[in-house]
């Protein structure tokens, strides 16, 4: 493995140049096609709930919604510290259990905000998210100097969200959605080089299915907390 002194990123030696950059694109193609997947599972879901009253209240008028609120997190903690004991095909099922667990929780979105809302902003974080990841997996620049910013702030406004949980302050939601914008925006582009940065390093392993997977898992999670934080900005409420 050599060394990019003008990017400071890891690449592959030049003699094998093209079999590296053949099995990046492959690579990042899986990441993507776990990564949509996962958003289609979770909205069809969300929005097949959001259509039955009797799910709604089975769910959010039950303490089941406790349940349904915390089993994201309970997954995305299994993934991250489970990655290397499950097997590749234990932690796809996990990938898209976690997916289906998003959309019951999300579900909600649809009895509060308009369709046409959740459509219009859907495809700005689209456009936004592409955007971004399209640079990181491009620019020569490391942006190494990114994570630690970008992790202070992210535990920033998780802080500032449960503290506005009791005092509801209007100001104070808008500010956390417009800097929660921000900070997921550049983890788009951060993530999609850590993605390149992780199978460079991994080059030549017979597989790099887990790597997938948890660069897909990343990736959606950067997607839909910007889709939420654009949502609670730019939405429609009924």
């Amino acid at each position: 493995m050599s060394y990019d002194f003008n990017s400071g990123i890891r690449t592959a030696p030049r003699t094998a140049g093209v079999a590296f950059d053949a099995g990046l694109r492959a690579h990042m193609v899986r990441v993507y096609n776990h990564m949509t997947a996962g958003l289609v599972v979770t909205g069809i879901i969300a929005y097949m709930v959001s259509t039955s009253p009797a799910m709604i209240q089975a769910i959010f008028g039950s303490p089941l919604r406790i349940l349904v609120m915390l089993a994201p997190l309970a997954f995305v903690l299994v993934m991250s510290f489970g990655t290397q004991r499950l097997s590749l095909g234990a932690l796809t099922a996990t990938f898209y259990g976690f997916s289906v667990a998003m959309g019951l929780s999300l579900s909600t979105i649809f009895l509060v905000y308009t369709h046409a809302s959740i459509a219009q902003v859907f495809f700005v974080s689209a456009a936004t998210f592409l955007s971004m990841s399209l640079y990181g997996y491009t620019t020569k620049k490391d942006l190494t100097s990114w994570g630690s910013f970008l992790l202070m702030g992210l535990f920033g406004i998780i802080i500032a969200s449960l503290v506005n949980i009791f005092v509801h302050s209007p100001g104070m939601g808008f500010a956390i959605s417009v800097i929660g914008v921000l900070i997921f925006t550049g983890l788009a582009a951060y993530d999609t080089q850590k993605i390149k940065e992780n199978y460079s390093e991994s080059w030549g392993e017979v597989s790099n299915g887990k790597l997938a997977l948890m660069g897909a898992l990343n990736l959606y999670l950067d997607f839909i907390n910007l889709f939420m934080m654009l949502l609670r900005l730019m939405g429609n409420r009924r």
